[in-house]
């Protein structure tokens, strides 16, 4: 049988002798099929080397059949010929021909305990595993332990805090586990439906586009720099006059970012943004002209933290280019100033921006829980490029204003 998964799946299935595996991620990554596929496939062959047991499918909360994943599973097995003649599947309940395999659809909150003693568990898959409390996890993990059982693991992140991340992202598993982000970039038959669903979720709500598609924790508060400030959507910039450049320049494992952005009356506009990790200094002029070809007709304000870096960019194909003034509070007046736009409009194709201006928050005291007026110093790349690019329409505005 041909079995076609996302790409980003077949090293965690093919990895060989781990006890834990997993893909989180935003909607539409193809995960639950997939996972609910490799579930009865996983059945066929442990019926094939004369295992018998269960596989267990569970999630948190299940209050009847039709909040488990027996639908997922149901249509994984009707979608290939070999499994359907394998199984029997009935109203509520999927079990082998050969009577070696049952599947066992649960919630970990009230009835784990139903399946507790009564057959070996071979596998136990949790979906929508995000939700599933420590109490759960500590019940669950010793309850499969039949000779080579496996837990696997889909949800899609929401909060640092989870005991979900803390035990399978943060946690080191060693050589026990094999896991994967997968988003609906990853899902080679992502369909057109939801190709409409996504990009009206850019339009409309780009402050939780990350969280639903991309797998990024739901962190919407009043930390947040640029809450209710900015929006996502299409825009021509032929009307908008000259453009307007910026460069922040990456150490370490910081990204070179470079931005084009536009202004018209109070509103900010972000058309272009560029950026690489680990970008060699011979490199970037290169690297930032093919990403906006006009930039070498007009002056770029970069960070001037290594004026060398600015001097060998205008000596190779950036000659208007010229270091950012820095002074106290540089990057607070920076920000404010940026806010001090009725809006901001970034265009779909400016992916990190439209992060950064999700993501750049205050500091939150950790005892308290008070917003701190302190900017962390964090998803900040694009957003200093920008800070770097409105230096002068900053200080006629402002007076003697530092960037």
């Amino acid at each position: 049988m041909k079995i076609e998964l996302p790409p980003k799946l077949i090293p965690v299935f093919s990895a060989k002798n781990k006890r834990y595996r997993g893909a989180y991620g935003g909607r539409g990554s193809a995960k639950t099929q997939a996972f609910a596929k490799m579930c009865a496939i996983r059945g066929y062959i442990l019926a094939n080397a004369g295992r018998s047991g269960i596989i267990v499918c569970g999630r948190e909360f299940m209050n009847s059949i039709a909040d488990s994943s027996f639908s997922e599973v149901k249509w994984a097995i009707e979608s290939e010929p070999m499994l359907s003649e394998f199984y029997e599947v009935g109203r509520n309940y999927i079990r082998s021909n050969c009577g070696k395999i049952q599947f066992k659809f649960v919630g970990l909150r009230h009835n784990l305990s139903s399946v507790k003693g009564k057959a070996e568990i071979l596998l136990c898959w949790i979906d929508e595993a995000e939700d599933v409390s420590e109490n759960a996890w500590v019940e669950l993990i010793p309850t499969v332990r039949a000779e080579g059982s496996e837990i696997w693991l889909t949800w899609n992140p929401r909060s640092v805090e989870s005991s979900t991340h803390k035990r399978f992202r943060m946690a080191d598993l060693g050589d026990r586990g094999a896991f994967t982000e997968l988003n609906y970039q990853d899902n080679p038959w992502f369909p057109e439906v939801l190709e409409e669903e996504r990009k009206a979720d850019l339009r409309c709500r780009p402050d939780m586009y990350e969280h639903i598609w991309n797998g990024a924790f739901y962190e919407i508060t009043d930390a947040q720099v640029f809450k209710n400030k900015f929006e996502v959507r299409d825009f021509s910039a032929d009307l908008l006059g000259h453009p307007i450049y910026g460069m922040d320049f990456g150490f370490a494992q910081d990204p070179t970012t470079a931005v084009e952005l536009y202004t018209k009356g109070q509103t900010l506009y972000v058309a272009r943004e560029c950026g690489k990790v680990g970008l060699e200094l011979d490199d970037t002029a290169l690297f930032v002209k093919n990403a906006m070809p006009e930039i070498p007709n007009y002056s770029i304000i970069a960070d001037s933290a290594r004026p060398e870096t600015i001097s060998y960019l205008k000596r190779t194909g950036l000659p208007r280019i010229k270091g950012a003034k820095k002074g106290k509070g540089s990057i607070e007046h920076g920000i404010e100033f940026i806010k001090s736009f009725e809006r901001v409009v970034i265009h779909p194709s400016c992916t990190g921006t439209a992060r950064e201006f999700r993501l750049y928050s205050y500091r939150v005291d950790k005892r308290t829980q008070e917003i701190v007026p302190e900017i962390v110093d964090d998803w900040n790349h694009y957003i200093d490029a920008i800070r770097y690019a409105l230096e002068p329409l900053s200080s006629k505005k402002g007076g003697a204003f530092f960037l």
